[in-house]
Formats: structure tokens, sequence, C-alpha cells
């Protein structure tokens, strides 16, 4: 495999396992130095102490909290350096219908999908700008392009990340750093492991998503080969957002 990211430090959020984890295992295996950022502390110093301490480093890390953020950017950068790849990845999800979610199930899911890539753009950003720039990947998904029942707050969150995303694009042009979303479809996960069927009936792709098939789209909007996309959406869908396949009758 090439090293792409060789150098490169990357701060990826909610990293400590599922595709997360992936991504952290796909950097250093690019040649990049990882920080992992998560509430599970178990399974991310495991990880870390997998990948290598010259080559990761895990750090608690509550992304709704802005004091947290800071402290994990400070241990990045005495560990590796200034960061040049940000992956916001941390993400909840709570389903059921509007009429019987609560508010603060609602709230959870906007707390940590939007208000945590908010405060990893704030707080890390600057990492990237000392850094001469470098590349944002805000994990949206499929639920960021389409309406879904059932999970309201999480299609909210999805958007949300979509338009942010386009708005940091905006501002850190200037920087040198580019931001983008990407927007898998079903991927087998810890996350998915409680739905139904991984493998949805307008997916054209008839096999299920798997962790390695987004990690090799972030490891491409890391690298410098990427170098001409910003505030794009990337689909890994396996064709669910194409259309109908059912012909018109």
């Amino acid at each position: 495999m090439t090293q792409r990211l060789l150098g490169k430090t990357a701060f990826i959020s909610g990293g400590a396992r599922g595709l997360g984890a992936s991504h952290a295992r796909r950097f250093v295996q690019e040649g990049a130095r990882v920080v992992i950022g998560d509430l599970l502390d178990g399974e991310g110093e495991a990880l870390a102490a997998e990948l290598g301490a010259e080559n990761a480093r895990y750090v608690h890390l509550d992304v709704t909290e802005e004091s947290s953020w800071v402290a994990a950017r400070a241990a990045a950068e005495t560990a590796f350096g200034p960061v040049s790849i940000l992956v916001n990845n941390a993400g909840i999800q709570k389903l059921g219908p509007i009429t019987d979610t609560p508010l603060e199930d609602f709230d959870a899911v906007i707390q940590v999908n939007v208000h945590g890539t908010f405060l990893g753009t704030k707080v890390i950003g600057p990492s990237l700008i000392q850094a001469g720039g470098g590349s944002i990947i805000n994990v949206s998904s499929i639920a960021g392009l389409i309406g879904l029942p059932n999970t309201a707050g999480y299609v909210a969150a999805k958007w949300a990340v979509r338009g942010f995303t386009k708005a940091s694009a905006l501002e850190l042009a200037p920087h040198g750093i580019r931001v983008n979303s990407i927007h898998p479809g079903r991927i087998v996960t810890e996350l998915t492991a409680g739905l139904n069927s991984p493998i949805r009936p307008n997916q054209l792709i008839k096999e299920p998503g798997r962790p390695a098939d987004i990690s090799n789209l972030v490891a491409f909007l890391a690298s410098e080969e990427s170098r001409f996309s910003t505030g794009v959406e990337f689909i890994v869908d396996g064709g669910r957002y194409v259309g109908e396949s059912d012909p018109v009758s």
C-alpha cells in the first residue's frame, strides 16, 4: 500500500470502534500518525496500543463539550504536532416516530452529530491552519440527502452536517483547508447491528457495505489525491441514492 499520508497527523472523533477504528487503522497503513478521540476509553486505549505508540494516541473526548476538545487538541499536538487531517466521525442515532420521541432524545442526537462537528472544526481547525492546510472530512449519511422515517433527529442532524460542510469549505479555503462530507449508506458496524437487513431493497449493489468501503474514501479525501475537491458530498451507498430500480408501469 502506498503511504499517501506519510508525515501527516490525523484526529478522528468517535474513533474507538466501528467506522472510526477502521479509518484509524487505514490512516496508519497510509503512513499517518493518528489521535483517536472517544468516550469508550477501554476500546480506544486498546486500539491505540494495537497501532503502536509511535503511530497512535487515545484521548478521552466528549464531542459535545468544548473544553474536552481543547484538551484533546493539546494532547494531539504534544504527541505529534499540528493536526492536518480531521475526521468528524462521532455520531449517535435514536429510533422512533416523531410523536413518541422525547425532546431529550432529539437533542442528544443533535448535540453529538451537529454540535460535535461544529466544535471539532472550531477547535481543531486552527491546528490545521498552523499545519499549513489540510483536509476535514465530516461524516454525514445517506440520511443527509433523503428523508427516512422513525429517525427524524438523525435525518435533521445529518442534513445539518451537510450544510455546515459547505459553509466551512467557504470559510477555510483561504487557509488551504478542504472540507467535504461523506454520505454512507447502510454499513455493517456496531451502530447498525440492531437494525434490519444491511441490504436495502433499492440498493443496486446487492451486498453489505463494509467499514473498509468507507475508509477507502476517507483515505482518498485525506490525501492530496483529492486536492481539487472541497465543499462536496461524496456518496458511498451501494447505489441506493440513484433512484427507484423498478420499471415504470
